[in-house]
């Protein structure tokens, strides 16, 4: 998953950059400077769309990425940062931390979900857990859990007003699509699964505003065959190591989180929505819960409402895509 929030004014608490080392205290962009952004992210690799959703701030003129945390999802948190730091290296983007976060789920543990899939039914992909899986149908999400986030607002409750907001790539309310993943459990989504009660308090947190980019319109992105063989015409440093690395033709969940971030006309259709997840043990534990404006239940309580992506311009967000991957690097090693 693509966590991307922009720094505002004021001081981001000292007990954050003690215990988690990953905020920094910034003034806000102005029109002619690029925009801040902090990119929490799973980082499966290498290539791959993980590491790919990184590249499209990486490659990006328009945005400074402060840093970048990882979180354990596609695959287990240490793991993760090995192929970022060689990802960033391989670019020449070694002037752009890499801070590990949280390795495990705040409360969902491997016992619980090996229970679960006795109990209700294996699902489709199982991320760090990837022997509870069917391998023969697993497929690799571009999503990741919200724990490192939570964990920040848990130290510091106003930590999320004093971003300029939160873009998040996760959830998942009624798929149109015949891919049985979601078709058959249209509310499932990995990265709210994986660690349902993070997802939980991220909603409830007081951002200036909540952009998610769901499942319903991700699935409506693909990484065709010609978008490869375009990037990897390049003679780029980022796009020799997609060529290299990156041969999966999947969904651009988090790519697309990431441009219509850049480039808002991406999106051309949103729903305001009460969004949360259902935190309760059963077989629904995990899955998004939305409600329209006008029927939000009293007992939500500090629920906040979603801009939730709905649809968008394919071909602007495809053009976007293959321009960053083929571009060269924004900032070289040896201008640090």
């Amino acid at each position: 998953m693509v966590k991307l929030w922009s720094i505002n004014s004021g001081l981001v608490r000292a007990g954050i950059w003690a215990l988690l080392c990953w905020w920094a205290a910034m003034s806000p962009a102005s029109a002619q400077t690029k925009r801040l952004v902090i990119a929490d992210q799973d980082g499966s690799g290498p290539g791959g769309s993980n590491q790919m959703a990184m590249m499209v701030l990486l490659q990006s003129a328009q945005a400074e990425v402060l840093g970048i945390t990882m979180v354990s999802g596609n695959a287990w948190e240490p793991e993760e940062v090995q192929h970022t730091l060689r990802m960033l290296e391989l670019i020449h983007r070694t002037d752009v931390p890499v801070v590990p976060g949280a390795v495990f789920p705040l409360v969902r543990t491997e016992r619980e979900a090996k229970v679960e899939a006795q109990l209700y039914g294996k699902i489709s992909w199982y991320g760090a857990w990837g022997d509870l899986a069917a391998k023969t149908s697993a497929q690799p999400y571009a999503a990741g859990p919200l724990t490192n986030i939570a964990l920040a607002i848990s130290i510091d409750p106003e930590f999320a007003e004093l971003t300029q907001g939160i873009v998040i790539m996760g959830g998942s309310m009624n798929p149109q699509t015949n891919d049985p993943e979601f078709a058959d459990s249209p509310r499932h989504e990995f990265n709210f699964w994986f660690d349902p009660e993070a997802a939980h308090i991220v909603l409830r947190a007081n951002w200036p505003r909540v952009d998610l980019t769901t499942v319903d319109i991700s699935i409506k992105t693909k990484f065709t065959k010609a978008m490869l063989e375009e990037i990897s015409a390049s003679k780029q440093p980022g796009a020799e190591y997609i060529a290299k690395n990156t041969h999966e033709l999947y969904y651009l969940w988090d790519e697309l989180a990431a441009a219509a971030w850049l480039d808002p006309k991406i999106i051309t259709a949103e729903k305001l929505l009460y969004v949360d997840v259902d935190v309760t043990r059963g077989p629904a534990y995990g899955d998004t819960l939305t409600w329209s404006v006008d029927a939000r239940p009293a007992a939500l309580g500090e629920v906040k409402p979603v801009h939730v992506q709905t649809d968008l311009v394919l071909t602007r967000f495809g053009r976007m895509f293959v321009e960053l991957m083929k571009a060269a690097p924004q900032r070289g090693d040896a201008a640090r």
